[in-house]
């Protein structure tokens, strides 16, 4: 269960608490249409068109970043090489320590470091990789190094896949098939735009685990998974129990004084019995989460 502050006000079915406020616990009833105005769902459609823009560009700023640290670290990796004459020993004893220093991220091996410089050799303007190339994943990037040695045809290339969105997997496609020789690949002047939200690029680019292991969000990740696994364990087992038992939901909001608190999974059977997989480190003891569990069941049943 997660908790999240909100301003104090008082809970309907509530009972005061000894300080003077209300430690009330419920969970929210979702008003019924017809009380809504008449624009509700264009406003709705409007603000999650917004939150849905909104989690693109962070994820390309932050996928940005990551791709300009990689040529920045090939091309001073490039540079020492020719003024210092580095060999690939030095390659290897590098990524050594940069896992030591950053043992939870994954990008820092010694392929990948080569991959770097190979970038940066690649592109030599780093202002290019700025305005186009960090817009894909890395792995796009790696792609396109591997499978087209022409400047001009990779250049291609990186614009159709941020123009069209496509996956890694279509990409490769489009290049074995040798789409720019069927199309032409002579380079436009591209208007950086963002790639379409519901496009395969996308959503990779919110899969990609170089990513998760630059912001430091990997175990968020690794931790959705599991909760996945185990909710649909959850639902199966239900199922399998027949009549008598209900699969309420799961991320079940439960509003607590000033506090809203998210419950992973909330199964009923004759009483109520919640499925707790995480609970946040500022939750109550836990005979107090028991008995604000079993005052919302009596509230809202």
């Amino acid at each position: 269960m997660t908790s999240r502050s909100r301003p104090s006000k008082p809970v309907a079915g509530g009972t005061p608490s000894p300080e003077g406020g209300n430690a009330g616990a419920r969970f929210p009833v979702r008003p019924p249409d017809g009380s809504l105005p008449s624009n509700y769902a264009d406003l709705l459609a409007d603000v999650k068109r917004r939150v849905q823009e909104a989690r693109v560009r962070a994820v390309l700023a932050a996928n940005s970043e990551l791709v300009l640290l990689y040529w920045d670290i090939g091309h001073r990796i490039l540079k020492e090489q020719d003024q210092s004459g580095w060999g690939a020993k030095v390659i290897d004893r590098l990524a050594q320590d940069l896992r030591s220093s950053f043992p939870d991220m994954k990008g820092f091996s010694p392929r990948n470091l080569k991959y770097m410089r190979a970038f940066a050799v690649a592109w030599p303007d780093r202002s290019f990789v700025q305005q186009l190339a960090a817009q894909m994943p890395w792995a796009h990037n790696c792609m396109l190094l591997d499978k087209i040695s022409d400047p001009e045809t990779r250049h291609w290339y990186i614009q159709q896949t941020v123009k069209n969105g496509w996956s890694r997997n279509v990409l490769a496609v489009q290049i074995d098939t040798r789409l720019h020789e069927r199309q032409g690949n002579a380079v436009s002047n591209f208007k950086s735009t963002l790639p379409p939200a519901d496009s395969e690029l996308v959503a990779q680019a919110f899969k990609d685990p170089y990513l998760f292991d630059f912001l430091g969000t990997a175990d968020l990740h690794a931790e959705r998974d599991i909760e996945q696994s185990l909710m649909d364990h959850i639902q199966r087992f239900l199922l399998e129990l027949g009549a008598g038992f209900a699969f309420v939901g799961r991320q079940v909001h439960l509003q607590v004084g000033d506090q809203d608190f998210y419950m992973t999974s909330r199964p009923w059977a004759c009483c109520s019995v919640v499925t707790r997989t995480r609970w946040s480190s500022n939750m109550p003891s836990v005979a107090s989460r028991s008995q604000l569990v079993l005052q919302s069941g009596r509230l809202s049943s």
